[in-house]
């Protein structure tokens, strides 16, 4: 669905997860980029495109109604990779 988008700030965007609320009128959509640089272009981008991608979703999925779609940059993924990298930095080397 992202690459029928043509913004040319969301480019290679990853959805890593979706908190829907209890009574699903609202999506949480966490996204990653390849670029961390680009999380805020990205997040403007997706924001603008979420009328389009709600409708584009609403034609592919049945729900009584969309959920309102927010973007948010996961940095769960990037704060993992930090902690790997200081693990393996004090870990002995053989």
């Amino acid at each position: 669905l992202c690459r029928e988008l043509r913004d040319p700030r969301v480019g290679m965007v990853t959805i890593t997860s979706v908190d829907v609320s209890p009574d699903m009128s609202h999506a949480l959509v966490y996204f990653t980029c390849l670029d961390a640089g680009q999380a805020a272009p990205a997040a403007q981008g997706l924001k603008r495109a979420a009328g389009f991608l709600r409708s584009q979703l609403a034609k592919r999925v049945t729900l009584y109604s969309m959920p309102e779609l927010r973007f948010q940059y996961d940095e769960s993924i990037a704060r993992a990779d930090r902690l790997s990298q200081l693990i393996d930095s004090v870990r002995p080397k053989k």
